[in-house]
């Protein structure tokens, strides 16, 4: 059949609109990257060190991050344990939070790889408190310690969900390692470039630091309080001189090199200090 006239023409638009639908489409579905879900994976195909445990580290891009000169702390703090006695595996990933890390399958993918005698260091918080349901990322969880929920849509997945609060997804998560045969190990988040000089009498709180050593006492699991020991290595520092030396110039949050190593040497004196962690007995022994 031959078309012309304006006929002709409303057929050229059809034909445009009807070319253009599925990009339209493909834009509206876009997730970004921070959303999108794990690849299950099949534990029968899972490789794993004969003879040794794992440590598998679970967090936020504080604790992994490959992006230019930024570095997490779970990037660099194998070189402070035996290699030879343990395997480290950093699974944390960026923009999650306790919230999505589970509802997105990465923590179903640890659990799929972990066995008996494995550890399991958690840190979470700092993308906790975002909005529960925006456009972006939604993955704000709600505050406190307890039981309660809500209901809401979230624009991510196009579902229902009942988020919990941080308290609860932390206690979840200690169980279910537990669960597995793993030992876990609570760590509350690192510090942001402080807003104020760091004295001793004017240490800033984190509020998801103290949920979180009250959940690990709780549960009675091993805990690390990264917050204190890091704010209190600041101690006599200006927000400027610790920027300078930990972060990068336009990042309050996420460390270079030297401020990830800083985090980890933290986490180890806090391990150190524990009476009763078993992962302490794989740390490198100290030589002067």
């Amino acid at each position: 059949m031959i078309v012309c006239g304006p006929m002709k023409s409303l057929v050229v638009v059809f034909i445009a609109l009807g070319l253009m639908l599925p990009i339209m489409n493909m834009v509206e579905a876009e997730v970004h990257p921070a959303n999108l879900p794990a690849t299950p994976l099949d534990p029968s195909q899972i490789s794993r060190p004969e003879g040794k445990p794992v440590l598998f580290i679970i967090g936020d891009s504080t604790v992994h991050n490959s992006s230019g000169e930024f570095k997490g702390w779970g990037d660099v703090v194998w070189q402070y344990f035996d290699t030879n006695r343990i395997e480290i595996q950093n699974h944390a990933k960026g923009g999650r939070s306790s919230r999505t890390y589970r509802t997105q399958g990465w923590w179903s993918n640890v659990l799929a790889g972990a066995r008996k005698g494995d550890f399991v260091i958690m840190q979470f918080g700092h993308n906790d408190a975002g909005p529960l349901d925006d456009t972006n990322r939604a993955r704000g969880t709600l505050p406190g310690l307890g039981d309660e929920t809500k209901e809401i849509y979230n624009p991510i997945t196009r579902q229902r969900e009942v988020v919990h609060t941080y308290g609860w997804y932390i206690r979840k998560y200690i169980r279910e390692a537990r669960e597995a045969g793993m030992i876990p190990i609570v760590c509350s988040p690192v510090p942001r470039v402080p807003r104020r000089p760091v004295e001793l009498s004017n240490i800033e709180t984190n509020q998801y630091a103290v949920w979180a050593h009250f959940v690990a006492k709780e549960e009675n699991a091993c805990f690390v309080d990264l917050y204190n020991i890091v704010m209190h290595k600041w101690v006599g520092l200006t927000p400027e001189q610790i920027k300078q030396a930990y972060f990068t110039a336009n990042d309050n949050t996420h460390t270079t090199f030297a401020g990830a190593d800083l985090n980890a040497r933290a986490f180890v004196e806090g391990l150190r200090e524990l009476k009763s962690c078993p992962l302490a007995k794989f740390l490198k022994e100290v030589t002067e």
